[in-house]
């Protein structure tokens, strides 16, 4: 149980250490100098470091354009909340939760090597939340001990194993070549933006090719574009709140003033993190074709969701700005008609990460249309997605859910869940 520990606290949960250990297996197997493995390792694990921080600034950026939103539409989270909660949950289950992210991972692994299906679950974090989630439905639904333990394992094996591949057409439409997929949980919410944009879309059109005046040039950099649009979006918000503002933005400055330091903020942590994304692309890659070549033929990683957005940066914000909107406006109809018990809170950060890749993958199939009608389409569904998985883990970690949910998460609460009740396990 030491080395269980060990090994799912210290390093499955460190995305950076993962991912450099996973990169000095490749480049030794690859037999590269010892200047080339040091080099490949420590690159690949400060790409995942400024990854991480750029998705930490961008997550701090937008908490406080949440609790605006929620304010806006008298939205109160205080709505009957579980009786446990994520911390306690984790320290009551933590090692059924560590067991089954070790076992499930070493069945990913030996799916990959010895059946057609070549992906490899590499998202660390996600990883553990997947069983988090999984264990907390088999709690949920009354199961102990082995019970739980072998479900969660089961579930969580079936995710990591088969939903990467799932996405794994939509990614190599993005990106041109099949070098990595996704391991996060878009997916569901992505494979939706993907089907409609090549149905309902034009693939002629991409987000990236939009024709920008020279005297408006400055506009196709990545930074100024976000740092404008979420300047605009704050002072937007900060001027329907009225006098509100400045209690949920800042007392001791102006409107205008913090409007625009929270754009930049925001440009700020995207930029560092298409760095990050950029760095650890140009090691990781190269260094699991290592593992894929002696121990895994033809195997991919199963990444985190940043990785592609450098592919079509254009298109995670039209996703991110159209999915805000849809989703707002979804909760003020779910409100109005009362159709959920539970609270609904405006989900900035699903928006950004997980329908800013459903627009990228909307934009590898049907360009400009396709990202706007997938991020449109994602941006109602996360909303009905979290009401309606609210309920499967009311006993447990509905907190978690209500932040964090609307993607992967919820549907497979509401997938397994839905099953435990009509099977009569619950």
């Amino acid at each position: 149980m030491v080395v269980i520990d060990f090994l799912i606290n210290q390093i499955f949960r460190e995305a950076s250490l993962f991912l450099g250990i996973i990169a000095l297996v490749g480049l030794i197997m690859q037999r590269k100098s010892v200047s080339d493995i040091l080099k490949g390792t420590l690159k690949t694990v400060i790409g995942v470091i400024i990854l991480t921080q750029g998705a930490n600034i961008l997550v701090g950026s937008m908490l406080p354009l949440s609790n605006a939103f929620s304010e806006l539409f008298k939205i109160s989270s205080a709505a009957q909340m579980n009786p446990i909660g994520t911390e306690k949950f984790i320290a009551q289950f933590g090692s059924e939760i560590g067991a089954s992210m070790l076992l499930a991972f070493l069945i990913n692994v030996a799916v990959a090597r010895y059946t057609r299906i070549k992906n490899i679950f590499l998202t660390g974090h996600h990883l553990f939340w997947f069983a988090f989630i999984f264990v907390a439905l088999g709690v949920e639904a009354g199961l102990k001990g082995a019970a739980l333990l072998i479900t969660s394992t089961v579930l969580l094996a079936f995710y990591i194993v088969f939903v990467p591949a799932l996405i794994r057409p939509f990614v190599r439409a993005v990106t041109g070549d099949d070098s990595f997929t996704l391991g996060h949980p878009t997916v569901g919410l992505s494979l939706v933006s993907g089907v409609l944009g090549k149905y309902l879309g034009d693939k002629s059109r991409s987000t990236e090719d939009l024709k920008i005046p020279e005297s408006l040039s400055f506009l196709r950099e990545i930074t100024v574009v976000s740092s404008i649009v979420m300047g605009s979006v704050y002072l937007a918000v900060g001027l329907m709140l009225g006098g509100k503002a400045a209690e949920l933005y800042s007392p001791d400055k102006n409107l205008l003033v913090y409007s625009l330091l929270q754009g930049v903020l925001f440009g700020a942590g995207l930029t560092i993190l298409l760095t990050g994304v950029r760095m650890m692309l140009a090691e990781i890659i190269p260094a699991f074709k290592g593992i894929s070549d002696k121990l895994i033929p033809d195997a991919i990683p199963a990444l985190d969701c940043p990785i592609i957005f450098p592919y079509a940066p254009n298109a995670v914000l039209i996703g991110f700005l159209v999915s805000m909107v849809t989703s707002v406006v979804t909760i003020a109809v779910c409100a109005r008609f009362g159709a959920f018990t539970y609270a609904v809170l405006p989900l900035t950060i699903t928006c950004f990460f997980e329908i800013g890749t459903a627009a990228v993958i909307g934009n590898g199939t049907g360009g400009i249309r396709g990202a706007i009608i997938g991020s449109g389409v994602a941006g109602v569904l996360m909303i009905l997605l979290v009401g309606f998985s609210i309920p499967f883990l009311v006993h447990t970690v509905s907190d978690f859910i209500i932040i964090f949910g609307g993607n992967d998460f919820s549907i497979w609460a509401i997938i397994v869940g839905a099953l435990t009740r009509m099977l009569g396990i619950a």
